[in-house]
């Protein structure tokens, strides 16, 4: 078994931290904020009510561009500290949305559980990185 310390933090809003229909798109610079993924994916944690969280299986994957890794580990932490019962993670944290959403609609453990959702990772098409360069493309988080 493994012990996570929850530590509570006071934060305040970020201005503009309204997903649409494709998700939050953001550059790289503004998700690695200290606080800016944690708020979002409380958020979505509290939007979703935790009798909908507390037990639930996610999955937690992306296409593996820059801040992926980071993004995977505080996503994981936060859903074991709302009570996420297990996490399904791609193999090095890689799965596209395409097999994200296979994995959810699809995917049945052996005691008949299925993801509720997901937190997908991927790029969008404008250049990204910490220095907007065009190997490193944007980033952009959905749940779905």
């Amino acid at each position: 078994m493994v012990i996570f310390k929850i530590t509570r933090v006071e934060t305040t809003p970020f201005e503009g931290q309204k997903p649409g229909t494709s998700g939050l798109r953001k550059k790289v610079k503004v998700f690695v904020q200290p606080h800016y993924l944690q708020n979002f994916v409380q958020a979505t944690f509290n939007a979703l009510g935790a009798d909908r969280v507390k037990g639930a299986t996610l999955v937690v994957s992306g296409d593996g561009r820059y801040y992926s890794k980071d993004a995977i580990q505080i996503i994981t932490k936060m859903a074991a500290t709302n009570g996420v019962r297990r996490v399904w993670i791609g193999q090095n944290g890689l799965l596209s949305t395409p097999a994200v959403s296979a994995v959810v609609r699809e995917r049945v453990e052996a005691n008949g559980s299925k993801a509720t959702g997901a937190f997908i990772l991927t790029a969008s098409h404008n250049p990204g990185g910490p220095h907007e360069k065009y190997e490193e493309r944007g980033s952009q988080l959905r749940y779905g």
